[in-house]
């Protein structure tokens, strides 16, 4: 099932790069990251009602909310410099660039979280580099 949801993430992020470039065009792109969060915002707490979620809001250790802020506050800066790039660069090298994350998180998560890092890891963030270097360069 989580492959679904991460197709899904996927073809919603390629929606979310093209709609947003075309979305930007004639006005700062911080207000833009602003106005885009703030939909992001109500369609996430319109979830929470939906699925009654806010159930398990008071149990939330202060460790877990210390992890939560500093994500959001790593979502801020990647959305605010994401569509500062948007609105200077063509789309079609901006997202790939962006899309680096991932090998940044690979990495990360073998760093901080202790995953599992093999050959095989290491291959795909070499080709993952190269694929996004030839398409940018």
């Amino acid at each position: 099932m989580w492959l679904i949801f991460a197709v899904l993430s996927a073809v919603f992020a390629a929606a979310t790069s093209i709609l947003a470039k075309a979305g930007i065009e004639g006005i700062d792109s911080t207000v833009a990251t602003a106005i885009r969060t703030a939909i992001v915002l109500c369609m996430s707490w319109l979830m929470v009602l939906v699925s009654h979620s806010w159930k398990g809001i008071g149990g939330i250790s202060g460790r877990i909310w210390l992890f939560l802020v500093l994500s959001g506050i790593a979502t801020g800066a990647s959305w605010l410099c994401y569509f500062k790039a948007l609105q200077i660069g063509d789309a079609s090298k901006v997202v790939p660039v962006d899309k680096m994350s991932t090998v940044f998180t690979i990495v990360f998560a073998c760093i901080f979280l202790h995953e599992q890092f093999s050959v095989k890891t290491a291959a795909g963030i070499i080709l993952l580099t190269a694929g996004t270097l030839f398409i940018v360069l």
